[in-house]
């Protein structure tokens, strides 16, 4: 029976194996199982392909989206271009990686602004950031990444969140692990006190459903929405690469 999983540190948050569980037996597939494979190290994944000779897929999970491609015989040109993969097939050349994030993330964005084009903030520099960079740039939203160490001039440090580019950048994209289950109190160090109810704030994070940075939006009169949506729709995308249905 055909493998699929999920790899990443740690994993508990995760529910993705629950969602690919539901799917399979809403739409009668009996022919796959999904799993969780905790690795504590990126370099344990040559072991768990050769313990499961029956691995077709798998998904991609932080702190491993921009290691992995070391180990790929072929990364498909959107995922180079975005600098992370986040979904694994397995093809007759090898192991082959995919982005889908992009897609989750800019196709449940897009309701989100109501048609509106505002300049955006994307907190981290990961590769769930570099994900939502790229689908902003196809969404013609300018942006700024924030980083504790920037590296390049579309790249500010957290301490330069003054009140006038918050008030410039009324999308802000948490693309950082921070609020994610069990931290549940940890938020992106933003002035939240700068909110506005013109600011739409996007968490990535979906586990627990309101993070601590959408409750700062939300007592603001924000427009938020955490990331489970993003999941699902990923998730979509990746069981069409892993079946080619």
């Amino acid at each position: 029976m055909p493998l699929y999983g999920l790899i990443g540190y740690p994993l508990g948050h995760s529910f993705s194996a629950a969602w690919f569980a539901e799917m399979f037996c809403r739409e009668g597939i009996t022919d796959a199982a999904y799993r969780n494979f905790p690795l504590a190290s990126i370099e344990e994944l040559p072991g768990l392909w050769a313990a499961h000779p029956d691995l077709e897929g798998l998904n991609v999970t932080a702190p491993y989206k921009v290691a992995v491609m070391r180990y790929l015989a072929h990364v498909d040109p959107v995922a180079q271009a975005i600098g992370a993969v986040n979904c694994i097939v397995r093809r007759p050349e090898g192991w082959c990686g995919y982005n889908v994030d992009w897609i989750g993330f800019g196709e449940t964005l897009r309701p989100l602004l109501a048609g509106e084009r505002p300049r955006g903030l994307v907190l981290g520099t990961g590769g769930a950031s570099q994900a939502a960079c790229y689908a902003l740039d196809r969404l013609g939203i300018r942006y700024l990444s924030v980083s504790r160490t920037p590296k390049n001039g579309r790249q500010i440090a957290y301490a330069d969140l003054s009140p006038e580019v918050m008030a410039a950048h009324r999308l802000i994209v948490n693309a950082t692990p921070l609020g994610t289950f069990p931290a549940v109190d940890a938020a992106p160090p933003i002035p939240y006190d700068q909110l506005t109810p013109h600011h739409i704030l996007y968490d990535m994070v979906y586990n627990p459903p309101l993070t601590a940075f959408l409750r700062h939006g939300q007592e603001h009169g924000c427009r938020i929405s955490n990331g489970r949506g993003m999941l699902e729709r990923q998730a979509e995308e990746s069981w069409r690469l892993f079946s080619g249905r």
